[in-house]
């Protein structure tokens, strides 16, 4: 999905709806997860929850979650998030507040059938479609610096 949403509260971000990208994975999926900016990790916050089917949308909001929020070199803020699904049970996150992280980097894990969310910051279009098959560190997802629009299409 690519739709505006509310980003996670913990992460005190407010109450604007920013574009949030979910990248569902699952069984058959490598679930490896990586960083999707350089910056510094300024927040980081377990919030327990349910184990509902990771591709509806309101598991970003009642499932169990590790949200992270990363602050680049330019100052723009970037959240993802990782949602544990109906069949995982286990997130594993290997990041530290004021830890500086790499584009591409691994930082963790989630076991089997789960989700990933980012938060662009405003005014950063999409470069991937809805339906798109994203492949971790490789998928660019947004040009912060691009005046770019948003692409449109729907692959299945």
């Amino acid at each position: 999905m690519i739709e505006q949403a509310v980003p996670p509260g913990e992460l005190g971000m407010g109450e604007t709806p920013l574009t949030r990208i979910s990248i569902f994975l699952n069984v058959f999926n490598v679930h490896v997860n990586r960083v999707p900016i350089a910056g510094t990790i300024t927040a980081l916050e377990y919030h327990p929850g349910k184990f509902l089917n990771a591709s509806l949308d309101k598991a970003s909001v009642d499932n169990e979650r590790q949200s992270c929020l990363v602050k680049t070199k330019g100052g723009k803020e970037v959240a993802f998030v990782q949602i544990a699904g109906l069949v995982a049970r286990r997130i594993v996150c290997n990041l530290q507040e004021n830890q500086e992280v790499a584009t591409g980097e691994r930082f963790g894990i989630i076991r089997f059938g789960s989700r990933a969310d980012v938060y662009l910051p405003k005014a950063a279009n999409p470069l991937v479609i809805v339906g798109q098959q994203a492949v971790g560190g490789e998928t660019i997802l947004a040009d912060l610096t691009s005046d770019e629009s948003q692409r449109s299409g729907i692959t299945h």
